[in-house]
């Protein structure tokens, strides 16, 4: 390849993103920085995170600079380096760029990864990357479980949500998940091992809180949160006394330009419940840890981990799409090349 391709973010989007919000464009392939190395990507991650970097507004990262690509966690191949560190050759993944190469320099996120010890270097960004570390330190850490809780998990059927219902079932936990639609519904039972799954789709709040109630009479021990909405205040009139609530995310809001909140949040204080924000990235020097963690219980077959790879970064928005569609079947990641 003699030019690099870059997925850029050219506007910002108000609610849901819109195709002229971005612009592939090619460009000359990057030289080393000083200190520095190029990238040549092979596969990028599509999370739900990265709307909202693409707003100007307050978060835990500063937006998406207007005629930057658009930010993403990559694996790939050292192409060029001016650093001894980083060898032509050298996979590595780092959070770099929707784009064919990207000039890095070290430190952060950037590291050296064994593709030796999987089957795809994309399961560094599911299993053995971020997905799969909030999912085992969120919930381990932050939910601290225990064998016999109720554990709640909304957007069970997503990449995270999975993951955390497989490893609460492996703690001992009965596992309840709230999916979009029956085959999701289906999934979180044959193939993930949880208890219980919810349908939320054409359901009140007081529908939902019903069903909720039904499968947790006792009430709820830990709720693991991804979405947020109406969802989320379902789950809360179903809090046990001293329940942890682990918001990790709230993808119902992303596209939203009115935000709706939280409504039930008395309940929190009637149940003298706790609300933790979670974040991963607090968590990397500790990502060996818990990726050989993941990794020993694939191998014992107690954690099933998939993938939706889409191809083609000419269809970076289309992939991106899934997420708020409900269409990705696993961790959704882009092959760049």
């Amino acid at each position: 390849m003699t030019s690099n391709r870059r997925y850029l973010l050219v506007r910002r989007p108000h609610g849901t993103p819109v195709p002229e919000d971005f612009n592939l464009v090619e460009a000359p392939i990057p030289t080393s920085p000083a200190g520095g190395f190029v990238v040549r990507n092979h596969y990028a991650s599509l999370d739900p995170a990265q709307r909202g970097w693409m707003d100007d507004a307050p978060s835990y990262m500063p937006p998406i600079p207007l005629g930057d690509p658009v930010r993403a966690t990559t694996v790939g191949v050292v192409h060029s380096s001016d650093n001894p560190d980083f060898k032509p050759g050298d996979w590595v993944l780092g959070m770099n760029g929707i784009e064919d190469y990207s000039a890095v320099m070290p430190g952060g996120f950037t590291s050296h990864i064994d593709v030796s010890l999987a089957d795809s270097p994309s399961k560094f960004l599911s299993a053995m990357g971020a997905v799969g570390l909030t999912g085992y330190f969120g919930l381990l850490d932050a939910g601290k479980p225990k064998a016999g809780e109720t554990l709640l998990v909304s957007g069970a059927a997503g990449a995270v949500g999975s993951v955390v219902g497989q490893i609460g079932k492996i703690h001992g936990c009965k596992v309840i998940g709230i999916a979009g639609g029956a085959d999701k519904c289906r999934r979180l039972i044959d193939d993930y091992g949880f208890d219980v799954a919810i349908d939320y789709k054409g359901k009140s709040v007081a529908e939902l809180s019903a069903e909720i109630a039904a499968a947790a009479p006792d009430g709820v021990d830990i709720i693991f949160e991804n979405v947020g909405g109406d969802v989320m205040d379902a789950e809360l009139m179903n809090l046990a006394k001293g329940a942890r609530i682990i918001l990790c995310g709230l993808i119902s809001e992303y596209n939203s330009p009115e935000k709706v909140g939280i409504r039930n949040l008395w309940q929190v204080l009637v149940q003298e419940a706790t609300i933790i924000g979670f974040l991963v990235m607090g968590y990397v020097p500790r990502f060996a840890e818990g990726g050989a963690q993941i990794a020993r219980w694939m191998a014992e077959g107690k954690l099933r981990i998939d993938e939706d790879v889409q191809v083609g970064i000419e269809n970076s928005y289309d992939a991106f799409m899934r997420l708020f569609a409900g269409a990705n079947t696993g961790k959704l990641v882009l092959k760049i090349a």
